[in-house]
């Protein structure tokens, strides 16, 4: 199965702001929003990502991004005893 990957880090660094200063647009705390940039996030809300991309000048594509995990499924997945017998 793929993953959906954060890239606001990125975003971030293409337009030279700060995690506070956009913490300070969004309106939401700075730790909240420093799990995002990390991607130790499994949710966001749909507000929070059009206040985030308002505040960037970006689209959600822009932040969100869809790796597929064919080539590495069973790279990620630990073995499972008589799970294919």
């Amino acid at each position: 199965m793929g993953q959906i990957v954060l890239r606001l880090d990125r975003v971030m660094a293409d337009r030279k702001i700060s995690l506070k200063e956009l913490a300070d647009r969004v309106g939401i705390a700075n730790v909240n929003l420093s799990k995002l940039k990390t991607g130790k996030v499994c949710a966001i809300r749909f507000s929070t990502l059009a206040a985030i991309c308002d505040a960037l000048g970006c689209q959600p594509g822009d932040i969100l991004e869809y790796q597929c995990g064919e080539a590495s499924a069973s790279d990620s997945q630990p073995d499972r005893e008589g799970e294919n017998e």
